[in-house]
């Protein structure tokens, strides 16, 4: 038996595996290096004039135009702690998502460790070889233990799937030759049969692969948004340094205005957006983390940031908005026929339509009183549903045929339709329901009317959707009177009915051409290419391989509703950025009522900016400087775990931004600052500070 990882858990509680703090530790210090650093033009900045302040405190001499009068050298150590912790708390920040990412990735490892398989060699005979050796194209034989070596598909044969270890989802699943659902993922377990599979991916390519390099933020490539994000704080932060340089060579023309270099630092630093610029990597790797979290596969971050900006999603019907499994509510005999022979037939003819529609029939039956012997024959010949009369049923051994199918169908295999069996089949058809025929030796005895159920909760959600600006198109191959009904009570935007394979292309290129980002999700080789030309194409683990290259999203669980929580986690990406942006903003706009007065101490019509009243210049510099750092480490939580997303409307979501982010950013700016002022004050005050201090002066050599 092939060697497997442990059969645990699925990748969403394995995603919430412990984060050492050791690690976290030692990945936020090896962030520091100038290689790192320098991909970060913002906190790049931050990290020269740390190293720059720290140069000026260890050997002032080197610098004499820099160390006149005033210099203190303990004051230059304080703005060099401070401005290391403001780079080491935004490292932390990111090492703390990477982390998560890695401990999950670890585990994820340990799903194909030591995995071996059957390779079939070129003349038929099996060679156990290790799973890292095979190719892409290479032939494997699976049987009941056996763990599937790499992604694949099956191309002779049945398999009965356990993927619990790779989605959580305990139900096994059945995959065979010759239909959509032949793929296989790596990693799960055979619980059954005996089938051939054809290697689909080389190793190191496969979802498995792809979601560990997604998961640990390996090759992470930043989103356009995030890229145009950067470009903006680095366009500011240079904006400032020209402004910082530009006011030294002003004020240094004024020998009655002095302003340390120092502080000019400290300044520099306050004002540039080191806040979001130190959280923004941590933001995208948390959000690509709580996607891989929900148990999806996302070939990019990209693909996620376009989730939150999407105009339009096209569903399908069966499967995404219904169940997808008709169930049988009602019969409706025709005039002359009692309702008991009706429901007795049906059931007879579906005794052996072993569909989840036959099944149903019978269920109903047996509640309408049909005892359970009286629909299995001793001897009877089956008469199968073929595409060609599109009707199935039975024989009897007496010669008696009772036949079901569409009303069409079993109008063209009886010759004609009573007309209120036709006006009842209308009836339903009207209301979203399918009416299906009963007969009984070429006698239209009525119908039995199966309902396609709605799922619990699709109306609500395709509600937020609306709310949030998304249009929603329902793509089904029912007919339009059916289809109409469905989206009525579902509760969808649009639809389209009779839908042929073609048809999300032709949805999909259309609704691009008008400017708009497209979301669908599928599962067929037909969906292919609307699955690649789509902004996000969610294809289904249980479909085939050719969907799950060609979109950009992998679900696991193969639900096809998952792609509305793909555009919750989105928009909370989005809302995220956005807010920690806003804040950042408005907390260095009440930065300037701080430290401002303190450069222009003594200068008149300045002291109406000192607003919190800070008396000591230093102490006002250092206050703003270190709530300038610590204000980093408090908002890590929002960055991992993304702000709270409720469904609301553009307006509303920018008003609740200004709201609590920028006012936000200015209450705890100003609070933060006033009470670290308080607490060095109160230090500085303390006769042991004071003898640090002196100790720390003198151990510089001041």
């Amino acid at each position: 038996m092939a060697a497997g990882g442990p059969s645990t858990e699925g990748l969403a509680t394995r995603h919430a595996a412990q984060v050492s703090p050791v690690a976290a530790l030692r990945g936020s210090l090896s962030l520091l290096r100038p290689s790192e650093m320098v991909r970060n033009p913002v906190m790049f900045v931050v990290y020269v004039f740390t190293l720059f302040t720290a140069a000026i405190t260890i050997a002032p001499w080197a610098f004499p135009d820099l160390t006149g009068h005033g210099f203190s050298r303990s004051y230059y150590f304080g703005l060099t702690i401070i401005l290391f912790m403001t780079l080491w708390f935004a490292t932390l920040s990111q090492s703390i998502a990477e982390a998560q990412g890695h401990a999950q990735a670890e585990s994820l490892r340990e799903i194909r460790s030591g995995t071996r398989a059957r390779r079939v060699l070129p003349n038929g005979s099996l060679q156990w070889v290790a799973a890292s050796t095979l190719r892409k194209g290479d032939g494997v034989a699976l049987q009941a233990g056996d763990t599937v070596p790499l992604d694949g598909d099956v191309v002779g044969g049945v398999l009965e799937i356990d993927e619990a270890m790779m989605t959580g989802e305990s139900a096994s699943v059945v995959r065979e030759s010759g239909g959509d659902k032949t793929s296989l993922l790596g990693g799960s377990q055979v619980l059954r049969g005996k089938a051939m599979m054809r290697v689909a991916s080389d190793p190191g390519q496969s979802f498995l692969d792809r979601m560990i390099r997604l998961v640990e933020g390996a090759r992470r490539e930043k989103s356009p948004n995030e890229l145009a994000l950067t470009l903006v704080l680095s366009a500011f932060t240079v904006s400032l340094l020209v402004v910082i340089v530009t006011f030294q060579y002003t004020i240094s023309a004024n020998p009655n205005l002095v302003v340390d270099l120092g502080t000019l630092i400290a300044l520099l630093v306050c004002l540039m957006p080191t806040t979001i610029g130190g959280l923004l990597p941590a933001v995208g790797i948390a959000a690509v983390n709580r996607v891989a979290s929900a148990n999806v596969v996302a070939k990019s971050g990209r693909a996620v940031e376009a989730a939150g900006d999407l105009d339009v999603l096209i569903l399908d019907k069966t499967g995404t908005i219904t169940t997808g499994n008709r169930i049988a509510v009602e019969f409706h005999p025709a005039e002359g026929v009692d309702k008991t022979v009706l429901t007795q037939a049906a059931a007879i003819a579906s005794a052996f339509d072993d569909t989840p529609e036959g099944r149903s029939v019978l269920r109903l039956a047996v509640r309408r009183g049909v005892a359970r012997e009286g629909f299995r024959p001793s001897a009877a010949k089956v008469v199968p549903f073929s595409a060609e009369r599109r009707i199935s049923g039975v024989v009897l051994d007496d010669g008696r045929e009772l036949m079901k199918g569409a009303v069409r169908s079993i109008a063209g295999y009886v010759g004609s339709i009573p007309p209120e069996v036709e006006k009842a089949a209308e009836q339903a058809a009207s209301q979203g329901m399918t009416p299906l025929a009963i007969s009984a030796d070429k006698k239209v005895l009525g119908i039995v009317v199966l309902k396609d159920v709605v799922k619990p909760g699709i109306p609500d959600r395709l509600r937020e959707l609306r709310l949030m600006g998304i249009r929603t198109i329902m793509c089904t191959g029912d007919n339009r009177v059916t289809a109409r009904a469905i989206a009525k009570e579902s509760g969808v935007d649009e639809f389209v009915a009779e839908a042929k394979p073609e048809t999300k292309l032709e949805l999909v290129e259309r609704e691009k051409r008008a400017g708009r980002l497209v979301a669908m999700t599928g599962d067929g080789t037909n969906d292919a290419p609307a699955l690649a030309r789509a902004d996000v194409g969610l294809a289904m683990n249980s479909g085939t391989s050719a969907a799950k290259e060609a979109g950009n999203m992998v679900d696991l669980d193969s639900d096809p509703t998952k792609i509305i929580e793909i555009v919750s986690l989105g928009k909370q990406l989005l809302i995220t950025r956005g807010g920690l942006t806003t804040f950042s903003v408005t907390n260095d706009v009440a930065k300037y009522f701080a430290i401002l007065p303190a450069i222009f101490v003594g200068v008149t019509g300045i002291g109406m900016l000192n607003v919190l009243r800070l008396g000591n210049p230093h102490l006002a510099v250092l206050a703003t400087l270190l709530f300038n750092a610590t204000i980093i480490p408090l908002l890590i939580p929002i960055a991992l775990r993304g702000a709270r997303f409720r469904p609301r409307t553009a307006v509303e979501l920018l008003r609740s931004n200004i709201v609590v982010y920028g006012g936000g950013g200015f209450v705890t700016a100003f609070a933060g600052i006033e009470m670290i002022y308080l607490g060095l004050q109160i230090a500085n005050a303390n006769p042991w500070v004071a003898m640090f201090v002196s100790w720390v002066g003198h151990m510089l050599g001041s």
